[in-house]
């Protein structure tokens, strides 16, 4: 963890609240040969610095993947308003990518390390023909979807347990086990909604539930073949992992003496009450 030793006297620790649409880049951490939302917002940052600025972000999102709500924090010894990092970067950077939030907090905060919780929402078109204007925006599944069933299934991800049913080959976590807060599913019109919180997540861990959670929806298994998969702890038995593009990061909670702000969890297309499936029983 940081403390104030770490940064040189007149350097300052700012964090930021960052949205993007995912679908043009590799994901949100720097790569060689490939655009990255980190690239884009190290550029903008250090525009406005006036000096290079690099950033720690709250979750690495994969290739594709959106938020409503991504947290970074970086540090500078420019003296600039919250207000200035924002204007500023946003000038710089592309319509996909934009800062909604920026502010000196307390040199011991980091934006992964000091992280609570993250929450991730998966979004998807339940509707017999494609959508356009939201095409890269959710997933579509034009076969009828059955929440209640979903939602029911979601009562076995609970908890502290390995999901290493759940966990990409790729994974480099030491750990399979995490420790799933909460996971629902709601109603949005013809939207299915996804919701769950978690301390944090092996890698497609999301979209790994998601492609076993739309098996249960499309009824080609019973909700409590989760249950099942998580106990045999191998992912090879789960199913597809599920397209990237219904994927947003949408909070990432803190100890509230960091001051960070509560928003509205997004993406902006929702709206800021969803239904329950017990409370949507006609949809």
């Amino acid at each position: 963890m940081p403390d104030d030793r770490e940064l040189p006297a007149g350097v300052r620790r700012y964090a930021a609240i960052v949205q993007y649409q995912g679908a043009e880049y590799c994901g949100f951490q720097r790569q060689k040969h490939s655009p990255s939302v980190q690239q884009e917002l190290e550029s903008a940052l250090s525009y406005v610095a006036a000096s290079p600025v690099t950033i720690s972000c709250a979750g690495r999102t994969d290739t594709a993947v959106h938020a409503s709500h991504q947290v970074v924090h970086f540090d500078s010894a420019a003296q600039r308003t919250g207000y200035s990092w924002v204007q500023g970067a946003n000038s710089q950077l592309p319509q996909s990518i934009a800062l909604i939030w920026a502010d000196q907090v307390n040199k011991g905060f980091h934006a992964r390390f000091s992280a609570q919780s993250r929450t991730y929402r998966y979004v998807i078109d339940n509707s017999p023909t494609r959508p356009a204007i939201l095409a890269k925006a959710v997933t579509w599944v034009k076969n009828k979807l059955d929440a209640a069933a979903m939602q029911n299934a979601c009562q076995y991800l609970l908890g502290e347990q390995d999901y290493s049913a759940f966990r990409a080959a790729g994974c480099q976590s030491n750990s399979a086990f995490r420790n799933i807060q909460s996971a629902k599913i709601f109603h949005c019109g013809q939207l299915i909604v996804f919701e769950i919180t978690a301390n944090a997540f092996l890698l497609h861990m999301v979209r790994n539930i998601m492609g076993s959670l739309l098996e249960v929806g499309l009824g080609r298994q019973q909700p409590a073949w989760i249950q099942q998969l998580l106990a045999g702890a191998d992912r090879c038995k789960s199913a597809a992992t599920a397209a990237a593009c219904g994927l947003y990061l949408v909070d990432v909670e803190y100890p509230d003496h960091f001051g960070l702000p509560q928003l509205p969890k997004g993406p902006v297309f929702l709206p800021a009450k969803l239904g329950n499936i017990s409370d949507d029983s006609a949809s």
